[in-house]
């Protein structure tokens, strides 16, 4: 799981650099302001969600249950919650109704927020 929540967190910071670039770049010329910005967003969050699964990649030893739940939150929160973002800012593009994907961007976004609140949980219990 240590192996596995480093990979995700490094593929997550590849990925926010390279869609970042694109987004500041070639996406400037097809996204409205506003779709762009919640392009943006996502951008920043999955590089958040990147440096935090890298430190705890490190911090955690991923004996206990509750130390692989935090990793395991904050992949799938991020996953739904940037990628869902990524979809929605495209729509108007491709000219498809995403809007069904509008309640999964929440969803990712819980799940982060137990992750942090979990490590919270987990520094408080072990004094780090």
């Amino acid at each position: 799981m240590k192996t596995f929540t480093l990979v995700v967190g490094a593929v997550y910071g590849l990925l926010s650099v390279v869609l970042g670039a694109f987004g500041a770049h070639a996406f400037k010329k097809i996204l409205s302001v506003e779709r762009l910005e919640s392009f943006e967003t996502g951008v920043r969050y999955q590089m958040y969600s990147a440096l935090f699964l890298l430190i705890v990649g490190y911090i955690l030893k991923f004996e206990t249950p509750a130390e692989k739940w935090i990793s395991i939150l904050m992949i799938v929160g991020t996953f739904l919650f940037s990628v869902s973002i990524y979809f929605l800012s495209f729509s108007e593009v491709w000219n498809a109704n995403l809007k069904f994907l509008g309640p999964i961007t929440p969803l990712g976004g819980l799940l982060m927020i137990i992750s942090w609140a979990m490590l919270i949980f987990y520094f408080l219990k072990h004094k780090i």
